[in-house]
């Protein structure tokens, strides 16, 4: 049974500048640190080695409508946010492309088990 969670994957968050993104989950995350580069925004972890594991907690890995990726302080995501369509499509096909699973695109499935 895996630990309590600050943050979901697959809901949607904002940065505490405003942008829009979508938290990853382990295999989307492993999958973006692959495929994608990383934004490297304020409010990141950023030393070398800190974000092999994110926990959900403190550390949360979300993706961007730009094609990047980051993994953030927990402290710098507001909750809700609500996307435009083209920026929310935009996320929605890095995920399809990077081949995310379906578990990091749907909270509410998660939350039903």
């Amino acid at each position: 049974m895996p630990g309590k969670r600050v943050f979901a994957p697959g809901e949607w968050v904002a940065t505490f500048r405003g942008e829009p993104g979508r938290i990853l989950g382990p295999e989307g995350y492993r999958a973006a640190v692959q495929c994608l580069r990383e934004g490297k925004r304020p409010g990141r972890y950023f030393a070398p080695g800190c974000c092999a594991d994110p926990d959900y907690i403190s550390r949360i890995p979300v993706v961007f409508p730009d094609g990047t990726y980051d993994v953030l302080r927990s402290l710098n995501l507001r909750r809700g946010a609500q996307p435009d369509p083209a920026q929310k499509q935009e996320v929605l096909d890095i995920l399809s492309r990077i081949g995310a699973s379906r578990g990091d695109e749907d909270p509410v499935k998660e939350e039903e088990v």
